[in-house]
């Protein structure tokens, strides 16, 4: 039982370190919370999330492939590229159109047409002759040409004569038998044995001479305008015995119970096994045809695609309130929701490729750049099971995609140069090659040898490989988001960080001092951030522009002062103060002049925040004792430290200038003015509005503390040589 305790406890304790990434005590509730503000939630922005998912379901069910029975690359003589297909219900087999066209070429010979005899035929024809025969010339005809018309008359039309046209149709259709009846009686009778006017009117000559009647008399006669047709087909009992001999025979040749296998991956799709297929997408087809069915399945499309939605927007409210308030993040996170999913609803819809050359992976990417890590992986997973809907066999996609996005996430801590991004796209697609291999291996087949039923299909394999090459495409696509949404990747930080670009090479030149100043903060604000968890880049980038407006007035701030003269000695203290606050608002305009992003001009306008001048406002104290100094003048007019990052730039520049102006280095100097100046901070207020705790400030103390002491550290005095 105490193995029991212990394991369990080991367990909750490892959860809770591999699910934050930090071993420190408190650490957890603290990166919780940093950028989790509380917000007071109103009717309107509620409806606004529930507007937004609405659309998003509305667009994605609009795009879904209509056919959402068809198999993809389903070839006869190919492997089966997708995981093991089980019958969900029973279904028929139903025959190919081959097969139903061979079983009905071979029932043709039973099928029977049926043609009306008309007696009164012969009869009008044989009057007919005989009304003729009284107008002829030179005392009419012969009794014996008579008696042999009339009797070879009786025996063609006894046998029956059709039309020309009905013939025809006996000849196409390959009938054997014909069913004549004459009132309720039908009688088969052979179709070789049937005649037409023609082959009527030949039988009428046929055996003239031997009759002994004159073959050239009779042809004078023109007896053929007495040979017509009295077999008249009748198209409704006819029509109805193909029917019948149709609905004997069967559609299917067998049937597929519910949970049978029909087909794992790697086996060859054979003739037998396709047919399966087609004839389940048939009987699926059959049951969604009804209009309650396709009710049904749009349902079922509405309540997948808003559940995944809606557990995403749940995640922003509960974890990350920070980015619902920022347009941008929200606008990044939903252009690539849609984006991957649309892109595999054209490629399933129109069967063009296979979804796994799509470079899934840049979506974590890209939301691991501009935003963090575990909403990164929350999208990618998002995203994967919006882009399932479409698949026919998702699970290995699923498993295949999140691996994947697992592994982007973790190999891409900081993007700051190219070939961070070249060895993120090579581990995920080693990841995916090695994690597909292993569904392959559990499933039986063989990398190498083996028939064609357990060898390895390698076609997704290279398509993998395609999709490793297309993630390299990430690098470009970032300027296009930065530009678009106004981010600034750490590229783009690593950029400006380059004390050789043109603004930093003039504030070197201009302020060396305040350069030096920049570069010292840059490096202590880095470290701090390193410390606590903020984001180290940023910060620094930050500490190097946040004094670029000193270059106005290099000469009025401390550190670019040489020798003993101090322009301030000629001004009073409101003018001295209003010239050291400008520098904020000339910094401002610096950074807009040369383009610099949104959040570094942030750290210029917020490095002294709500702050006073504090030497000025002192100094002017002194000198009217009496009177009541107004703070406004001496009061920097920038906004409070809305971030960490912020925060910290603002400590360790006064922490930083501070330690300059001290006489003597000692531990216990250096600790006294590092809190001093930090409490100093706290208690005026200015770290009110942004998510350092005290922990964290704690932390940036012993940082200070510990960095000035290497830094301002007391050297030996070195020998010199005697005379």
């Amino acid at each position: 039982m105490r193995k029991i305790t212990y394991f369990l406890a080991f367990s909750r304790k490892f959860l809770c370190i591999f699910a934050l990434g930090n071993v420190k005590e408190g650490f957890p509730r603290r990166f919780m919370s940093r950028y989790n503000k509380p917000i007071d939630y109103s009717w309107r922005s509620i409806l606004v999330q529930c507007a937004a998912v609405v659309a998003l379901v509305f667009i994605m069910v609009t795009f879904l492939p209509s056919d959402r029975h068809t198999f993809l690359h389903v070839d006869v003589g190919r492997p089966w590229p997708y995981s093991q297909f089980i019958a969900p219900y029973d279904f028929p087999i139903f025959k190919s159109e081959n097969q139903l066209q061979k079983e009905q070429d071979s029932i043709r010979r039973l099928y029977e047409p049926y043609f009306e005899l008309r007696t009164e035929t012969y009869a009008l024809q044989v009057n007919r002759f005989r009304e003729d025969i009284q107008h002829l010339g030179d005392g009419g005809l012969s009794p014996v040409y008579q008696e042999y018309i009339e009797k070879h008359l009786a025996d063609v039309y006894h046998k029956g004569i059709l039309s020309t046209e009905d013939w025809q149709r006996l000849k196409t259709d390959s009938c054997n038998f014909v069913r004549i009846y004459e009132g309720t009686e039908a009688v088969a009778r052979p179709t070789v044995s049937l005649l037409t006017p023609k082959t009527a009117y030949e039988s009428l000559l046929a055996d003239a001479d031997s009759s002994g009647v004159n073959r050239q008399q009779l042809q004078r006669l023109n007896l053929n305008k007495y040979v017509v047709s009295n077999l008249t087909y009748d198209k409704t009992k006819s029509d109805d015995q193909w029917k019948g001999l149709l609905n004997s025979l069967s559609p299917s040749t067998g049937m597929v119970l519910a949970g049978q296998s029909v087909i794992d991956r790697g086996e060859i799709v054979t003739e037998q096994t396709h047919q399966i297929l087609l004839s389940y997408e048939r009987a699926t087809e059959a049951r969604d045809s009804d209009r309650e069915g396709q009710h049904l399945t749009l349902l079922g499309q509405i309540l997948y695609l808003t559940t995944i939605l809606a557990c995403l927007v749940v995640y922003f409210n509960l974890f990350r309130k920070d980015y619902i308030t920022n347009v941008r993040s929200i606008s990044l996170v939903v252009i690539l929701l849609m984006l991957f999913p649309l892109v595999t609803f054209f490629l399933v819809s129109h069967t063009m490729l296979s979804v796994y050359i799509v470079p899934y992976a840049m979506l974590p990417i890209f939301v691991r750049v501009f935003m963090d890590s575990r909403t990164a992986f929350i999208a990618h997973a998002a995203m994967i099971m919006l882009c399932a809907i479409a698949l026919r066999y998702p699970y290995e996609f699923i498993a295949t995609q999140c691996v994947a996005g697992l592994v982007a996430v973790f190999t891409l801590r900081e993007l700051s140069e190219r070939s961070q991004l070249f060895r993120t796209a090579i581990f995920v697609t080693l990841s995916a090659l090695v994690f597909f291999l292993s569904l392959d291996l559990i499933h039986g087949h063989t990398p190498l040898g083996g028939d064609s039923l357990t060898r390895i299909d390698w076609n997704i394999y290279k398509h993998i490989i395609v999709s490793g090459v297309l993630l390299l495409f990430a690098y470009p696509l970032m300027y296009f988001f930065e530009r678009l949404f106004g981010f600034t990747s750490n590229v783009t930080l690593v950029e400006l960080s380059n004390v050789n670009n043109e603004l930093l090479q003039r504030l070197s030149e201009v302020a060396p001092g305040t350069f030096q100043h920049s570069i010292q903060v840059a490096n202590l604000s880095a470290e701090v951030a390193r410390k606590i968890g903020a984001k180290s880049q940023l910060v620094r980038t930050g500490a190097l522009y946040h004094d670029i407006g000193k270059m106005q007035n290099a000469a009025f701030f401390t550190e670019n002062q040489m020798g003993s003269t101090n322009p301030h000695d000629k001004l009073s203290s409101v003018e001295s103060a209003r010239i050291i606050i400008d520098h904020v608002r000339q910094g401002e305009i610096l950074a807009d002049n040369y383009r610099l992003p949104k959040v570094i001009r942030d750290f210029i306008s917020t490095h002294h925040g709500h702050g006073l001048v504090k030497f000025f406002y002192y100094l002017e104290k002194n000198k009217n004792p009496q009177e009541e100094v107004d703070p406004q003048p001496f009061t920097y007019p920038g906004q409070n430290p809305q971030t960490a990052e912020q925060a910290i730039l603002m400590m360790t520049d006064a922490v930083e200038a501070s330690a300059r102006s001290l006489k003597e280095y000692t531990e216990e100097n250096i600790s006294q003015l590092v809190d001093r100046i930090v409490d100093s901070q706290l208690a005026e207020g200015l770290f009110t509005e942004c998510p350092l705790t005290f922990q964290d400030i704690r932390t940036a103390k012993m940082v200070f503390k510990d960095k000035l002491k290497t830094i301002y550290h007391t050297r030996i005095t070195y020998p010199t040589l005697k005379d």
